[in-house]
């Protein structure tokens, strides 16, 4: 049996988004939380929205390359906790419908046991 390509189903990608334009970078920017991981690193405006520093992209000048590392280490535990939850979640709604599916079945073999008592 040849098992080459002439067998195989080809899967179709969906195409891919158009990039955002730079209204909707801005807009994204202007709606962030002051309180961002990310902007917390960048200097502060005059008017003292950071965000406002993002198209002038300049560091905050006390802090250090050390600080930088600290906020990306926490950031990359934050997204793996964040992950780990999202998988405890997926466990925990699997075993709930399990539990769900045996406490029905054991409703059923009570109500069965009640009619033969009967």
């Amino acid at each position: 049996m040849n098992l080459g390509s002439k067998g195989k189903k080809r899967m179709v990608l969906p195409t891919r988004p158009d990039p955002p334009s730079v209204e909707q970078i801005m807009e994204d920017i202007n709606r962030a939380y002051p309180k961002d991981p990310v902007f917390s690193l960048l200097q502060e405006s005059s008017e003292g929205d950071v965000r406002d520093d993002v198209t002038r992209s300049g560091f905050r000048s006390g802090s250090s390359s050390s600080d930088v590392e600290v906020r990306y280490l926490q950031s990359r535990r934050f997204l793996e906790l964040n992950e780990r939850l999202q998988e405890a979640r997926a466990d925990l709604v699997r075993r709930r419908d399990e539990l769900r599916v045996v406490g029905e079945s054991l409703e059923q073999s009570v109500a069965e046991v009640k009619d033969r008592a009967i």
